[in-house]
């Protein structure tokens, strides 16, 4: 049986961006856009009525006065949709932006110049839960790495490198010639370490601590 193709709300304050978006998106069998929104404020209101699988969110509308920027939509489906997985899209690569979309509960953050490929791909790990962050940002922040303060091993950093990829634990192992079972013995440890019990936490938290640091 064909799994239902998973719903996908655009939200971006310039109509040709969303078409080209929509477009791209809409070129994927199993992705399907079912709504778009203009600002921030909308894309928070179709969200929370429509309850999309994932809300490609622009991280700054512009030209909307007062209204909200992406990373406060994303603090507000937190509340009313919480169940929407946020994929960031954004011209911008700085690591507070990062990490202020993450600390907010965004699932990934891609830019838009970037490739089809990896838009497709956040799209998808967010909807399974996972944190999708685009090559080009993983590349920079992934830099200098770790000093003993921050307690994680080099070999438990590598495998937080590839999980803010949003590689599976089969995909972690064979990257790094490691067996699923000690893979999933470093996650227990960066989780225990973090003080956190999920993947998107653990990304999210490293990004916060440094570990993963614009060069």
């Amino acid at each position: 049986m064909t799994a239902e193709p998973l719903r996908v709300l655009i939200a971006d304050d310039h109509a040709v961006v969303r078409a080209g978006l929509r477009a791209l998106l809409d070129g994927e069998s199993d992705l399907d856009v079912v709504a778009e929104a203009g600002s921030g404020e909308e894309a928070v209101r179709l969200a929370a009525q429509l309850t999309p699988d994932v809300a490609l969110m622009d991280l700054r509308f512009a030209g909307q006065g007062s209204g909200i920027d992406g990373v406060e939509a994303v603090r507000r489906l937190a509340v009313r949709a919480p169940g929407v997985a946020v994929v960031m899209l954004t011209s911008y690569a700085g690591r507070a932006d990062v990490v202020r979309a993450l600390e907010a509960g965004a699932r990934g953050y891609v830019l838009k110049a970037g490739p089809p490929e990896e838009l497709f791909q956040a799209v998808r790990t967010a909807a399974a839960g996972s944190v999708g962050l685009a090559a080009e940002i993983v590349g920079e922040l992934v830099g200098q790495v770790v000093d003993p303060a921050q307690e994680l091993t080099r070999r438990e950093v590598e495998v937080v490198r590839l999980m803010a990829e949003g590689r599976s634990n089969r995909a972690i192992a064979e990257a790094l010639f490691l067996s699923e079972a000690t893979i999933k013995t470093h996650l227990v440890r960066i989780y225990r370490k973090f003080k956190v019990d999920n993947r998107a936490a653990a990304v999210s938290e490293a990004v916060r601590r440094g570990l993963l640091e614009l060069t």
